[in-house]
């Protein structure tokens, strides 16, 4: 059975003296390509003197751009989303056979659409000792890709950290610990790097404390919950875009 999850997300700058906002790109809509159906999403901003186009960015990314004419006193922006919930198997999926034994060249046809997502920064020292340390010897696709997740959130520890913007992998792995998205940013280097192609994923982990207690397993969170999160997407022919949370260790859920 389904649960029906709603999300308020609010945002709310307030200044001292009216000032002139530039153009505000907001992106804050449902992806199109998102597993989990979102049957209802309001995006509201005030002041209401604006006007706002509705973009694309070239991923396919649906933006909100919103111009403001007139000096301003506060920035509000809200969001209203209800999500499906519903269960499903993250491991229901086919990989083609080209595909099923790592590691792989991804085929002629889809390489050049998949360029931009195998391209890496520059390495480290730290990212290259953490590579060599990596397995290349041939094993099944999903299995590494899943254990490699896993390692990362076993090595590095998760924090919650207030700065703007995203780690390095260096300095992740120099101090040992990082937020989500910087565990995330972390995974989609090593990828790149072993020749696979990855991408950054933002969205809200919704979290709902369960109705029967695990007799088996993790007793899961005492209260609802729900917060903005990032992952990891990788991509495998046949499968398509595969999420992988480095911060479980999981792959991406409902």
């Amino acid at each position: 059975m389904a649960i029906h999850a709603a999300v308020y997300h609010l945002t709310h700058y307030k200044y001292d003296r009216p000032i002139m906002l530039g153009p505000q790109i907001i992106r804050l809509q449902p992806a199109p390509h998102s597993r989990t159906k979102v049957l209802s999403h309001s995006l509201k901003v005030s002041p209401p003197n604006h006007y706002v186009n509705l973009q694309q960015d070239p991923y396919g990314n649906f933006m909100a751009r919103f111009v403001f004419p007139e000096p301003v006193t506060e920035l509000k922006i809200e969001v209203d989303l209800v999500a499906d919930m519903a269960v499903y198997n993250p491991f229901d999926f086919f990989v083609e056979p080209v595909a099923e034994i790592w590691p792989f060249a991804y085929p002629e046809d889809i390489r050049d659409d998949l360029s931009i997502y195998m391209k890496p920064d520059p390495i480290g020292p730290l990212l290259s000792d953490f590579m060599a340390t990596i397995d290349r010897s041939c094993t099944n696709t999903v299995n590494f890709v899943v254990d490699l997740n896993a390692r990362i959130q076993r090595e590095v520890g998760y924090v919650i950290r207030m700065e703007t913007g995203v780690q390095e992998p260096e300095v992740t792995l120099g101090v040992g610990t990082g937020s989500c998205r910087d565990s995330s940013w972390l995974l989609v280097q090593t990828l790149r790097h072993l020749g696979l192609a990855a991408r950054f994923v933002s969205g809200y982990l919704i979290q709902l404390k369960p109705d029967l207690v695990s007799l088996d397993g993790p007793a899961g969170t005492a209260n609802d919950f729900t917060d903005l999160h990032a992952w990891c997407q990788v991509y495998l022919p046949g499968a398509g875009w595969i999420g992988l949370d480095p911060t479980s260790g999981l792959l991406r859920g409902e």
